[in-house]
């Protein structure tokens, strides 16, 4: 299926720069990582095209949605040739995508899906796919047998919320595996730090981590340390922060299932460069998924 989209403000004049918004979740290393990746694709257009194309990065300091959504209002109103957007509620965030689409400004969502009926180039990892590969890891770390705790990000973030659905069903399947807890970071990696060290109190027989956002593993894996349980509690977690990769190596994490954060901010501009230039652009651009252990990375 492919997404048409009409033509922007400034996008009929050949001559004048392309400017595009990327608005994220909320500031974060992993964003900072796709935003790298949609600067360099705005120099690869920039200089393959002869037409300066421009990314202005506007994150929010929370993952809170009406904080979003003025940034995106905000971004609207300065009428620019591309919005790209990573949504922290699918719902909450209908309404001012909806008078994006009013004003005729192509969107593009990244690390997120569309609102349901929406018409929207989405790039990203499969969501689902990412969640099964880090429970199924897990459930032969542990023997298929144990409790495990489940460490969410935004609850209301359709990729998060995703994730997690697919963990519980892997979960699920095996009969000597029991999910026992379910934590709630808010992307924030002191929340998952302070909430998984109060779950591994609440459930000494815990065994087992995954999570649905980059910063629960990074906070699950402190809490793992600060409560000598290395070796005891296996975590698998997301993504490729540095402090992920770190965990990784010093063997407090066994490995992450990491999207490809500078891949989809990459090919978020160019879909967005195509929307703005009148071209049909895909339903979805598949990013893939790498497991990331100490011997690849």
């Amino acid at each position: 299926m492919l997404a048409a989209a009409p033509f922007a403000a400034h996008a009929a004049d050949s001559s004048a720069p392309l400017r595009f918004v990327l608005i994220p979740k909320t500031v974060h290393p992993w964003f900072d990582k796709a935003n790298a990746g949609a600067q360099a694709a705005a120099d690869m257009l920039s200089r393959t095209t002869g037409r300066k194309v421009v990314i202005e990065y506007r994150a929010p300091q929370t993952a809170d949605v009406s904080s979003q959504n003025d940034i995106i209002e905000r971004a609207i109103a300065t009428h620019p040739d591309g919005l790209i957007l990573d949504l922290l509620d699918e719902k909450g965030n209908r309404a001012t995508m909806d008078e994006a689409v009013e004003e005729k400004i192509p969107m593009t969502v990244f690390d997120s899906l569309p609102p349901e009926g929406m018409n929207v180039t989405a790039v990203g990892a499969d969501f689902c796919e990412q969640g099964t590969m880090a429970a199924e890891r897990l459930v032969e770390l542990i023997g298929k047998k144990g409790e495990v705790a489940i460490m969410m990000g935004v609850p209301t973030a359709p990729n998060h919320t995703l994730r997690a659905e697919c963990e519980k069903k892997v979960f699920a399947r095996y009969p000597d595996v029991k999910l026992v807890a379910t934590g709630v970071d808010n992307d924030s990696i002191e929340t998952a730090q302070k909430q998984a060290s109060a779950i591994m109190q609440a459930h000494p027989n815990l065994v087992g981590w995954v999570e649905c956002d980059a910063s629960g593993p990074v906070g699950v894996g402190q809490a793992i340390r600060e409560n000598g349980q290395v070796g005891k509690v296996r975590e698998v977690g997301l993504d490729n922060l540095n402090d992920m990769i770190q965990l990784i190596k010093e063997g407090v994490a066994d490995s992450s299932a990491s999207s490809r954060p500078e891949m989809q901010g990459y090919w978020s501009v160019v879909s967005a460069w195509q929307s703005a230039t009148g071209n049909k652009t895909p339903k979805y651009i598949d990013t893939g998924i790498d497991m990331l252990t100490k011997k690849n990375i």
